[in-house]
């Protein structure tokens, strides 16, 4: 009997506490060799926002002491840590749809929110708090539904992916993208649905694969957190104690 598990999720707006960074002190390692150039910090040109890797952010979260600020490409803390929640810069569509017209400019990507003393606020990348949220101010975010291609299936207790277009029958190895081999298996939420990342289990350990079952993230990690981080960072959130969270990217570099 077919037993098909949806793992992922419809991605519908990124909200005040849609993630809760835990990050491990740690320093950046094998980074990658890439065009170096500098990114404007606004009305702050001092700040060092130099880009390594083009698919990386600017700023990326990260914790020191108990507390979050944002650290650039190389490691160097821009925005001093002091939040007991910081995101991703990235779009808040409730902003964006708010019924106050002037607000409406703190919704987009070059904002972030944080949480301090239980109050939260969108930060531009000079790290100046430009705006407190307000229920008033919240406005509805339109329902997205991208179809995905792929998805997970479970036989006798292990997991794979299928392709939905092609998948007919259960018993025969040859309609299955992946077959069940895996302990778990999660397809993480990404705009590129023909080749998303896929966080997998195998012997009680977690890392990162793709579509074709090629090891992007080794086997190596307690817990990889099923968020939204590759969608908006292109990072993964892992942890190898299940305690410290840290990000790293798609070469297994951590920041």
């Amino acid at each position: 009997m077919k037993n098909v598990v949806i793992l992922f999720c419809v991605f519908v707006s990124i909200t005040v506490f849609s993630q809760a960074k835990i990050v491990k002190k740690n320093q950046i390692k094998n980074t990658q060799k890439t065009i170096v150039k500098k990114v404007s910090g606004g009305s702050h040109p001092e700040l060092d926002l130099t880009i390594i890797n083009e698919e990386l952010p600017a700023l990326i979260p990260k914790k020191k002491d108990g507390k979050f600020g944002y650290i650039n490409q190389k490691g160097k803390f821009v925005i001093q840590p002091e939040y007991h929640i910081a995101v991703f810069f990235y779009e808040d569509c409730n902003l964006l749809n708010s019924p106050n017209e002037k607000i409406r400019k703190f919704g987009t990507n070059e904002y972030a929110t944080v949480e301090k003393d239980l109050i939260s606020y969108r930060i531009n990348r000079a790290g100046k708090r430009v705006y407190q949220y307000k229920t008033s101010d919240l406005g509805k975010c339109q329902l997205e539904f991208k179809e995905q291609q792929f998805q997970g299936y479970v036989k006798n207790g292990f997991y794979g992916i299928i392709e939905k277009s092609r998948f007919f029958n259960a018993e025969d190895y040859r309609d299955y993208q992946i077959y069940p081999q895996y302990e778990y298996l999660h397809i993480m939420e990404g705009d590129d649905v023909s080749n998303p990342m896929i966080v997998a289990s195998h012997n009680d350990r977690f890392g990162v694969i793709d579509i074709h079952n090629k090891i992007i993230i080794p086997f190596e990690y307690d817990d990889i957190k099923r968020n939204f981080s590759w969608k908006l960072g292109k990072m993964f959130e892992v942890s190898k104690d299940g305690v410290n969270y840290y990000y790293i990217d798609s070469q297994n570099n951590a920041y």
